[in-house]
């Protein structure tokens, strides 16, 4: 599904859209993270009861994550001051399970384990004494009977809006995604399987719950519209991203969340410049954060222009590299290793014509689902020319040398999917050899 221009720009269209939300949805939940996106729609929204004198409370979901900025903390703290009549405030501080792409020994950690208290970047945010609409919840005292502590932050966020929704009221939850983010977010949009709320193609409907709905109010803006609405509408914003500005960071490349992820490891350093004092706690709380910190800009853990050791060749190298590698987590390398290259042999994919020249490449002599030519590798190419391998086109061996280098436990690189399953089994095996 290709993109449509309208005759509006996309402030008039958003307007359109929470219309239509206030309109068909008793129940508004706001999935907020001090981030830039998820502000510039929480400020939309706020405007729009304002200007409509809505009185009914939306639901400001915060799922804390420990390692934060002072920055993002004051920015949110601001916000639900000066709305606290708008808001009933959900401020989630609990053990979730998050992605540590700085170390192959750790590649996950859990925020506000109970287990590392002294290692903890922040303390629990202070509440005060209780105050009505506005929750701080943690292990000790949350209400969620389906919260398992470890479970994955997506896994958190899609069980909160079945527990609000628990009476059955529509009830939908913002979420501050842009397309022009990534293709992925473009999917999440575009698609033509998911179901949707009388055909709006920003709403998706969570599972078999035909009363619960995730809503993108915001799906069409670029970063330059998010800039140009909070400098003409004179909101409220994170100030951490003037320091970013400051510090030369690319504005497609600003990122608030956790800060040892797969994408937001590359931006370590920044704590240590912006916040020295958070930073020590930021090194100090998961294995390899110092090691990211130092590296995520060098060819040793950079993709595409990894250097091929010399008296190697990326067949022997990436054997060399399982060779280094803890038991259990070579053997799960080596079975993403062989489903990824059977599935180049037997199942195959669309390449583009490029790709086609490539020694091994045959077709199928079928069509997929789209109706394109299917193509597989009758052997595995130690490697391919660039443009090739960033289309993740060709069956080689680089292509695996370099998700062990990056840490890709996941195996995003070769296409590879995350399930809840292979979350829990990669749990499982770093925490047993772990303790060896």
């Amino acid at each position: 599904m290709g993109k449509k221009y309208r005759k509006i720009n996309v402030y008039e269209a958003t307007q359109e859209r929470l219309e239509f939300i206030f309109a068909h949805f008793e129940r508004v939940i706001v999935s907020f993270s001090g981030g830039k996106d998820s502000g510039v729609m929480l400020n939309l929204v706020l405007d729009y009861l304002k200007k409509h004198k809505i009185k009914k409370k939306i639901i400001l979901l915060f799922i804390d994550l420990e390692a934060q900025y002072t920055y993002t903390i004051q920015y949110i703290q601001r916000m639900i001051a000066a709305n606290r009549e708008y808001l009933e405030v959900h401020w989630c501080c609990l053990p979730l399970n998050l992605r540590n792409a700085t170390s192959v020994f750790d590649p996950f950690w859990t925020c506000w384990d109970s287990e590392n208290t002294d290692k903890w970047v922040r303390e629990y945010p202070k509440q005060g004494s209780p105050k009505k609409d506005f929750y701080v919840w943690t292990a000790a005292n949350h209400p969620f009977d389906f919260f398992v502590p470890k479970m994955e932050f997506e896994e958190f966020t899609a069980e909160f809006l079945k527990y609000c929704g628990r009476d059955g009221k529509m009830t939908a939850c913002l979420v501050g995604i842009r397309a022009d983010e990534s293709f992925n977010r473009f999917r999440t949009i575009a698609s033509r399987t998911k179901r949707t709320l009388y055909g709006k193609q920003y709403t998706t409907q969570v599972g078999k719950d035909t009363h619960i709905y995730n809503v993108y109010p915001i799906y069409d803006w670029t970063t330059e519209d998010v800039w140009i609405g909070n400098y003409r509408f004179k909101w409220d914003y994170n100030e951490l991203y003037d320091l970013f500005y400051r510090a030369g960071v690319p504005l497609s490349m600003m990122r608030i969340c956790q800060p040892y992820g797969d994408d937001q490891k590359n931006g370590l350093n920044l704590f240590r410049i912006i916040e020295p004092k958070t930073w020590i706690g930021v090194v100090n709380r998961v294995s390899g954060a110092n090691f990211g910190n130092i590296y995520c800009k060098d060819k040793i853990v950079g993709y595409y222009d990894v250097k091929l050791p010399s008296g190697h060749t990326w067949k022997s190298y990436t054997k060399m590299l399982l060779s280094t590698l803890p038991r259990g987590l070579r053997e799960h390398y080596t079975e993403r290793f062989i489903k990824f290259i059977r599935y180049w042999h037997k199942k195959g994919c669309y390449i583009s014509e490029e790709g086609r020249k490539l020694e091994g490449v045959k077709s199928k002599n079928r069509l997929n689902s789209r109706g394109k030519e299917l193509f597989v590798f009758t052997k595995i190419l130690d490697c391919a020319p660039k443009k090739i391998e960033a289309a993740k086109e060709a069956l080689t061996w680089k292509r695996m040398a370099v998700c062990i280098i990056k840490n890709d436990v996941l195996c995003r690189g070769l296409s590879f999917g995350q399930t809840k399953e292979q979350r829990y089994k990669v749990a499982k095996i770093m925490e047993k050899y772990q303790k060896l």
